[in-house]
């Protein structure tokens, strides 16, 4: 079976660690990560991937996820790209949600059932 790769964008370098240990080990997943939101625009146009994270609030220059999440949903080459919101803020899942983004998990919910619920509907296993 095919490795599935995941885009992370914005985690700080603690949390882009465990949530890569997690998606590897976990769903045999890659994981490219990008600090910006340029690094990651160019790095959607260049690659191909199975699911998008994005920071809240990215942690390289406070810039806002959700204006990320905004910018890939307005773009027709990714409108069905799977996209989930890092945050452990329920207001903040609740409006990328209805910006387009599937329901996504907070670091603290890394290790929880439902959030290998939430992951394996994406990524298989």
């Amino acid at each position: 079976m095919a490795s599935t790769k995941v885009l992370s964008i914005g985690q700080c370098r603690p949390d882009s660690a465990a949530i890569q240990y997690y998606l590897q080990s976990t769903f045999g997943s890659v994981v490219i990560t990008a600090d910006t939101a340029d690094a990651a625009m160019r790095l959607l146009q260049d690659q191909r991937f199975d699911l998008v994270l994005i920071n809240r609030i990215l942690d390289a220059d406070y810039s806002s996820g959700m204006d990320i999440l905004k910018s890939i949903r307005l773009n027709e080459a990714w409108d069905t790209l799977p996209v989930m919101l890092v945050s452990n803020y329920p207001e903040w899942q609740q409006a990328a949600i209805a910006a387009g983004a599937l329901p996504g998990f907070g670091k603290a919910q890394l290790n929880r059932a439902e959030t290998r619920e939430k992951l394996s509907a994406v990524l298989g296993g």
